[in-house]
């Protein structure tokens, strides 16, 4: 995966604000884990970092209600694990581009920041459905069972590129 393209010029980066740059994200959040979000439609698969931010681990799916239902879920894990940052899955188009579902994945990120001051990197999530579908299928995971997994497990496959790109920042 990749880091998600930015088309707007560089503002200056406060926390709370959203970005799709690795390094920058990297060098402004503080010590903590950080969360992968694979926000869809129809749920919202979750993922976990170790606090040495090396490996990532499924770690929920919420099912879409009201934005504001699924954001208190959201900031209470947050809470919980000690967050820095969130990682969110950023679905651009295989040329490259912005169809709707970014659109709506950016109003999700705005949505978040306004309710909470920590960092959003948007990470380039094309193909990682796709790969999760693949792995579970591979391990031999039922129909039902990959419904219930998919999204925590493509949220995890998002958290993971991003971890391992920033850690090539600190080497």
């Amino acid at each position: 995966m990749t880091e998600a393209p930015m088309t707007a010029e560089p503002a200056p980066v406060v926390r709370g604000t959203t970005l799709g740059d690795a390094e920058t994200f990297a060098g402004l959040i503080g010590p903590g884990r950080l969360i992968g979000i694979d926000a869809g439609t129809k749920t919202i698969g979750l993922a976990l970092s170790d606090v040495t931010r090396t490996i990532g681990s499924a770690l929920e799916t919420i099912r879409r209600t009201k934005f504001s239902v699924d954001a208190v879920r959201l900031l209470e894990l947050a809470r919980e694990h000690a967050v820095a940052g969130f990682v969110l899955g950023f679905p651009v188009n295989l040329d490259g581009t912005e169809g709707p579902r970014a659109q709506g994945t950016r109003a999700f990120a705005r949505n978040v920041n306004a309710l909470c001051p920590l960092p959003i990197l948007l990470w380039d999530e094309r193909l990682t459905t796709s790969e999760a579908e693949r792995m579970l299928i591979a391990a031999d995971a039922s129909r039902k069972r990959r419904g219930e997994v998919i999204d925590k497990l493509a949220a995890t496959l998002i958290l993971q590129g991003a971890l391992d790109r920033m850690r090539r920042f600190s080497e």
